[in-house]
């Protein structure tokens, strides 16, 4: 019998993709423009009830449409296969392959700081090479992996921000009380771009909807996983950033990428820095694993819905995607080497939100188009959630349009490309089954 993951495993995955470079990096750019130490924790508040609503609409979805795949499978079956294609396209690549390689050229990074001899590439790859033979071996020891290094993550994280502020030789004389000049802020460029680089921290919510066909009783288990890992990352990322501006001036951070370096130097001292560092580098590995563990899902369930990609579809006696696990690993790996995605970060969160704005018109269509449907989870105050998720991503998502055009062309080329690939793939079909 196929051994399913459980709850906690399920959960570890959405807090372990959650918390990944985001949170550690973000703040910096957020204090370029806003110096309001209430206005940035608002950013943070605001993205985590965007994500807590998706994740409301996420659940509603994943316990009626119960399979692998995500976005794939709902738009699939909500719009058109095309759009699922497009989808699992997207997810494929800009999705988990170019953010797992920049985790794990981070990860790299960092203990490149602690012992500079190292190779950040090279560290990197070994990386990326030993969570894919952990994961494409066997069920067990995959879910064990990934809840044990998401608890480390928690614990970690947790310790930081207590011990960092309980040993600082001074805090920041701040206050996270607002402020008259904070109003001015709401609804400003500023405030929206900012939130774009929030959103971005918060991708991952969704993750566990990738693995709906291999978890435990779905129904029940993907809404709790999904509920719970969102509010247990709104919590840490609530505390991290308020013990950042606490523990460090913001001239210091402004601008700056290496965020939680900065912060354990101003608590600890350098030599401080050099754990946190240490501390940084482990916590990434579990974000490189709820990544590789998921992605390559999405690739599954297009190898067993399309038959030219039947390769992807295949699982070993464990039931486990290793071909697929295997060609994630790959396209990851092409990532860590060109290492060219410096504008990633706006780009994949601008790509990434298309894709759940569009499944999220999809529950309303659902609803709607299928009231009779049996739904084990009914989204509390429809359609509330489902109205505040997509009027704050819109909103946020309508300046990026306008202030960063660069990354939108882009994003419309990587979907232009992905129908491209689905009226090739069909057309090739068409021919084989017509000879």
């Amino acid at each position: 019998m196929t051994q399913l993951f459980k709850t906690p495993t399920a959960t570890a995955v959405i807090i372990a993709n959650m918390v990944g470079t985001g949170v550690f990096t973000s703040l910096g750019f957020q204090l370029v423009d806003i110096q309001s130490p209430f206005a940035i924790l608002l950013l943070w508040l605001i993205g985590g009830i965007i994500a807590f609503c998706g994740a409301l609409c996420y659940s509603e979805l994943a316990a009626s449409l119960p399979r692998s795949g995500g976005e794939y499978h709902f738009l699939s079956r909500i719009f058109h296969p095309s759009a699922g294609f497009v989808s699992g396209w997207i997810s494929a690549t800009v999705g988990f392959a170019a953010p797992s390689a920049l985790v794990a050229l981070t990860f790299g990074n960092y203990l490149a700081a602690i012992w500079p001899t190292l190779n950040p590439q090279t560290c990197a790859l070994a990386l990326l090479a030993v969570i894919t033979i952990v994961h494409s071996i066997k069920r067990s020891s995959s879910g064990q992996f990934q809840t044990l290094f998401t608890l480390i993550k928690v614990a970690l994280i947790l310790g930081f921000c207590i011990s960092a502020l309980a040993l600082a030789p001074s805090l920041q004389n701040i206050s996270f009380a607002p402020q008259l000049s904070d109003s001015q802020l709401m609804g400003t460029a500023a405030f929206a771009v900012s939130l774009i680089y929030v959103n971005y921290a918060y991708t991952g919510w969704n993750a566990v909807t990738y693995l709906s066909s291999e978890i435990e009783n779905p129904q029940r288990n993907i809404p709790i996983s999904l509920l719970m890992g969102t509010i247990v990352v709104v919590i840490l990322y609530l505390l991290l950033n308020g013990s950042f501006l606490l523990l460090a001036p913001m001239e210091d951070l402004q601008g700056k990428v290496e965020i939680g370096y900065i912060a354990a130097k101003a608590a600890y001292g350098e030599s401080g820095a050099m754990i946190m560092a240490c501390i940084l580098a482990i916590l990434l590995i579990s974000t490189v694993s709820a990544m590789l563990m998921a992605g390559p899902r999405v690739l599954q369930v297009i190898g067993q819905d399309y038959p030219l990609f039947r390769k992807l579809g295949q699982t070993n006696k464990q039931g486990i995607p290793s071909i697929a696990i295997i060609v994630q690993a790959i396209v990851t790996a092409l990532f860590i080497v060109s290492a060219s995605f410096e504008s990633i970060l706006i780009f994949a969160g601008f790509t990434l939100s298309l894709n759940s704005v569009l499944t999220v018109i999809g529950l309303l269509v659902v609803r709607r188009r299928e009231p009779e449907l049996a739904r084990p989870f009914k989204m509390p105050f429809f359609p509330i959630p489902a109205v505040v998720y997509l009027s704050l991503m819109l909103w946020s998502l309508s300046y990026i349009a306008i202030y960063k055009t660069q990354q939108v062309y882009m994003s419309a080329v990587l979907i232009v490309i992905g129908f491209g690939f689905y009226w090739l793939t069909k057309r090739i079909q068409g021919g084989r089954e017509e000879s």
